[in-house]
């Protein structure tokens, strides 16, 4: 039998794309693990300068009491905010990327103290995010938050 170079070609090539496209989706998890961080950071310290550039223009915020924001809604909630957050953890996420859009999962737990009374509020929600690739970056579209 005799066996020509071109026969090995396309398999050689299948298995060099292969292990190629992991080292992108592993990339892109690494980037959207960073922005989780990033937004969750400026969360905590009341910082709207901070979360502005992680959101898509076209941002969809929702709330667990149910209200929704865009992107000038919630960085000017972020500002004039009447509490403070004493401590704020994104705990278990779990980010699946599918195509150009990540879906981004995890529970948040924290803490707020309002400035009026100095009273403390527990803060324990589930909640999804949804992020899009938009060029290099990847920018929060949508959040939604289940009181749990």
């Amino acid at each position: 039998m005799k066996i020509d170079r071109r026969q090995f070609a396309l398999p050689v090539l299948a298995l060099g794309f292969m292990s190629v496209v992991p080292a992108f989706a592993g990339a892109d998890e690494d980037a959207i693990a960073k922005n989780v961080e990033a937004f969750r950071a400026a969360q905590a310290a009341g910082n709207a300068d901070g979360i502005a550039p992680l959101c898509a223009e076209e941002l969809s915020y929702s709330h667990s009491s149910g209200a929704v924001d865009d992107k000038a809604a919630l960085l000017a909630g972020v500002k004039n905010a009447k509490y403070k957050w004493t401590s704020l953890e994104y705990k278990n996420p779990t980010i699946r990327i599918v195509g150009p859009a990540a879906i981004v999962r995890f529970n948040f737990v924290g803490e707020q103290e309002f400035a009026a009374d100095g009273k403390k509020v527990p803060q324990n929600l589930h909640v999804l995010m949804n992020w899009q690739k938009q060029g290099s970056d990847w920018k929060l579209l949508s959040r939604s938050a289940t009181k749990l």
